[in-house]
């Protein structure tokens, strides 16, 4: 195990988080090229009293992969992918991220529901449930889990699989770094690609308010392979962006359609045929599409999300309204498509709770200059209290940051909840693992 302290010349590029918000300084960090690392770096952390963070990917807007003075345990070097395309499963190291574990797996033309941004790590996105493009076609990542390996508070290495532990494996589906440090995942994988109908069809915002409605009345009735969000954002200055959008206001569908090509674009005919300014749908790599939407780091950050069973036209102007008072050119105001195969999954065989959520909506606040904080953070506060009527009370613990026990509550219900917390109580009866969306032991 190497040891980082802020004497350390890495030290400051190790520590660096996707969300420029988040600035804080461990007093070490254990960077962990195995399973024995980590009951290593556990043992300094029970010896030091040192308050503990796990790192993978680093994508948590909440900065719950990091602390101050504590301890950090990045699993990043435990980094490999091993494909078996004839079980069509892959095992997959803790610090892998979803850019290189995609890439793996196309090689065989296999995938499985991966996070919209490819830099997103695959421990923190799977074990909070783990939403992308695919989720419609193929359920959360975590509906596709086989197994997932883990040290847990007291040193013990714990395979946790349907037959192995089933208790922890059920709170790993959704239950977030409560239960341990995850060390490798093997997962289930699914036919897709190598090519897929994907892309990106835009209008100026002020045009769209009947786009918008299409679009969502298309949802409804569209083939599960349908994976999509309609997205308001500010025109890049891009070469395929006409000259005229570029710094203003649009209305976007992205789509990842997880079936044939032909069948793809008879299902999007509607939308095509609404006179898009910007049209980038077509046959790409799936590799491709996940590339083309994942976002610079660098930047601050503050998100939330809520779930809801309908949108209707209220709703709707709602969300557009809110997307034209954008306080930063760089925020996007998210409407994802749920439904489909992650309805297909009972609440109460995941910790999830609301799997018949239809909608989620997600405002996307990012900033450069740390003084405009406020006035984007009130951008997202505003949404969440003007949408509040159109919601489930439901919640995604990956799309927000730090909002308290009762949001963390109100993504598992209560049932859910007490059954996680009796889990928890198992295998961290000390709470060591507190520094996330944290459930109490019993």
């Amino acid at each position: 195990m190497r040891t980082l302290t802020s004497a350390d010349p890495e030290y400051d590029e190790a520590r660096a988080l996707f969300n420029r918000s988040i600035d804080k300084h461990p007093a070490v960090i254990a960077m962990c090229d195995s399973p024995h690392d980590v009951v290593e770096a556990l043992g300094v952390a029970r010896d030091r009293n040192l308050d503990i963070a796990v790192r993978a990917g680093g994508h948590s807007v909440a900065g719950l992969s990091t602390n101050d003075g504590g301890l950090v345990i990045d699993v990043r070097p435990m980094n490999d992918v091993t494909i078996d395309p004839g079980q069509r499963t892959a095992q997959v190291g803790a610090g892998v991220t979803w850019g290189d574990f995609d890439a793996a797996a196309q090689e065989h033309g296999l995938a499985v529901t991966g996070g919209r941004a490819t830099s997103t790590g695959v421990a923190g996105f799977t074990l909070g449930g783990g939403d992308g493009w695919l989720s419609r076609a193929l359920g959360l990542a975590c509906d596709n889990l086989l197994s997932v390996d883990l040290v847990t508070a007291d040193g013990r290495q714990i395979h946790a699989s349907e037959s192995s532990h089933p208790d922890l494996f059920w709170a790993l589906h959704g239950g977030g770094g409560n239960f341990g440090v995850a060390t490798s995942f093997q997962f289930r994988l699914h036919p897709i690609g190598p090519t897929v109908l994907a892309g990106l069809l835009a209008w100026p915002l002020e045009d769209a308010r009947d786009v918008a409605r299409a679009y969502r009345d298309l949802v409804r009735h569209a083939p599960n392979a349908l994976g999509s969000a309609l997205v308001i954002l500010t025109g890049p200055p891009e070469e395929f962006m006409p000259a005229h959008l570029v710094g203003r206001p649009l209305l976007a569908v992205a789509v990842c359609y997880a079936g044939e090509v032909d069948e793809g674009a008879d299902v999007l005919r509607p939308l095509v045929g609404m006179d898009p300014a910007v049209n980038l749908i077509g046959p790409m790599p799936y590799t491709e599409f996940q590339i083309m939407l994942t976002d610079p780091p660098g930047f601050h950050h503050y998100w939330s999300a809520d779930y809801h069973d309908t949108f209707d036209d209220q709703a709707m102007d709602i969300f557009l309204r809110a997307g034209a008072n954008r306080t930063s050119p760089l925020t996007q105001q998210l409407l994802a498509a749920w439904g489909g195969a992650i309805t297909d999954v009972p609440d109460g065989a995941t910790p999830l709770s609301h799997r018949s959520t239809r909608w989620v909506s997600h405002p996307f606040a990012v900033w450069d200059n740390p003084a405009d904080a406020p006035a984007n953070i009130a951008w997202v506060r505003d949404f969440r209290r003007d949408i509040a009527p159109h919601t489930n009370g439901g919640v995604y613990l990956n799309f927000i940051g730090a909002e308290g026990q009762d949001r963390v509550r109100a993504a598992f219900g209560d049932t859910n909840y007490r059954r996680l917390a009796s889990v928890k109580a198992t295998y961290d009866p000390r709470n060591t693992f507190r520094g996330n969306q944290n459930i109490h032991p019993a």
